[in-house]
């Protein structure tokens, strides 16, 4: 009998190069390759919680997409409808390495990319049709108009087929061309979502609002059935229509790279409602894998199984949280 596939995802696979030592990227000679890309994360985490998780994209037909297919397999990710763009060359980031817990400098090379050529002639709707859940973020628009319409047409599938779906902002305000746009087509998206998964500044830029409980209820009153809002090392703020409130966060002993903390927190809110755990419980599953992801240097490094989600869960916490009306 065929697996069900738990979660789809749709977004661009890049490879990242990770520099071994400090200061400007402009005079670094050694890095370490590892994988990036915010939905692969994503299918990374969930991978390793052991859900099945098919994932849509293209790569290049170049040494750096080999690479990336060679990954997918290893984690075991269901790739057959990641296509190898003869065309069009792989996307890549350079990263660097920071040393005082701050965010580490980011380079794209990403225009142009095999994925930014996806689109709707891409989208596998009887594949799609027969999983449990969409995840979503903010950045596969942001590629190309041909990419936003394969987005949109997956979401509104989706949504008059009562699958669920997941929504992380995660703004590139590079990719767009214009602020407005991205707010329009951010909070469009949001309002197709069940779960939408903002960060507290992301959410006061798309929304207005000032504060955790403004910007859920901006999304709770366009549709969405729950929000969780991302405080950082504060925990998290969930709610939906009948409870909200707050939740702890994790102590971190040393940070060593921040990026893919967001991934991770939808990782662990989206497994756990999958689960049938209480938004409330799925926000500080949230936090702990978001606390845990930030004390590895990769963007998937951290990403935990079962037994270190587990002792994740164990960790100190930075505040007490707790239940909203």
């Amino acid at each position: 009998m065929d697996r069900v596939t738990d979660v789809v995802t749709v977004g661009e696979a890049m490879a990242l190069f990770i520099a071994e030592e400090p200061g400007a990227l402009a005079g670094v000679s050694r890095f370490a390759r590892r994988t990036a890309g915010a939905e692969l994360n994503v299918a990374v985490g969930l991978r390793r919680l052991g859900f099945n998780v098919g994932y849509i994209s293209r790569v290049g037909a170049d040494s750096l997409g080999q690479h990336l297919l060679g990954f997918m397999d290893a984690e075991g990710i269901d790739r057959s409808h990641v296509a190898v763009d003869a065309a069009h060359p792989t996307g890549l980031m350079f990263k660097s390495l920071s040393t005082d817990g701050s965010d580490p400098l980011i380079e794209y090379f990403r225009r142009g990319s095999a994925a930014s050529h996806l689109g709707v002639a891409d989208h596998p709707l009887a594949y799609c049709a027969a999983s449990r859940h969409l995840h979503l973020t903010g950045i596969s628009p942001a590629l190309s108009e041909s990419m936003r319409e394969l987005v949109f047409a997956m979401a509104t599938q989706a949504r008059r087929q009562g699958r669920g779906i997941s929504f992380d902002p995660n703004l590139r305000p590079r990719l767009w061309p214009s602020q407005q746009v991205m707010v329009d087509m951010m909070n469009r998206l949001a309002a197709m979502a069940d779960l939408v998964l903002p960060g507290l500044a992301e959410g006061q830029l798309l929304t207005g609002r000032h504060d955790a409980d403004g910007i859920a209820d901006f999304y709770l009153e366009r549709g969405s059935r729950q929000v969780v809002v991302k405080l950082g090392a504060e925990g998290a703020y969930f709610a939906d229509q009948h409870n909200r409130g707050t939740v702890a966060g994790f102590q971190v002993p040393q940070v060593v790279d921040t990026v893919g903390a967001g991934d991770g927190f939808a990782v662990g809110v989206i497994s756990a409602l999958l689960e049938g755990a209480s938004l409330q419980d799925a926000a500080l599953r949230g936090n702990a894998i978001g606390a845990r992801v930030v004390q590895f240097p990769g963007d998937c490094d951290g990403l935990p199984d079962r037994a270190q989600l587990a002792a994740a869960l164990k960790a100190p916490r930075t505040m007490a949280g707790g239940q909203g009306s």
